[in-house]
């Protein structure tokens, strides 16, 4: 009965119908959600100084991920805010950071201004 039902449709919006066909769409993208998490405070508001944006970093330097909200280009995702982790490569501008996301080794692409030496 119910295939019939699918084969026949008596009105236009259910020929479309097909079971299994669409997965359920993801709300957001890459800042949803993060109001409070990029947001800096009151006396850290106001121009970047230019050492944090032209730190260097060494292949082995243990560092930790603090985004800068203020800079948008190679900020690694919220999920990675206040993690620790190696420099494994320099790549121009930006390094790649190793880092631990709960049992996986992951690695994080970012500009030294994300990153503070520890």
């Amino acid at each position: 009965m119910l295939r019939l039902w699918l084969l026949k449709p008596k009105c236009k919006t259910l020929k479309t119908l097909k079971l299994g066909d669409r997965m359920a769409q993801r709300t957001g993208r890459f800042r949803y959600k993060t109001r409070h998490k990029l947001q800096k405070r009151a006396r850290d508001r106001g121009k970047l100084q230019i050492n944090k944006i032209l730190a260097v970093f060494n292949v082995g330097d243990k560092v930790r991920v603090i985004q800068e909200p203020s800079r948008h280009s190679a900020m690694p995702h919220p999920r990675f805010k206040n993690v620790a982790g190696t420099v494994k490569k320099v790549m121009g501008t930006s390094y790649m950071v190793e880092l631990k996301d709960l049992n996986k080794v992951k690695q994080v692409i970012s500009k030294a201004v994300h990153l503070r030496k520890l």
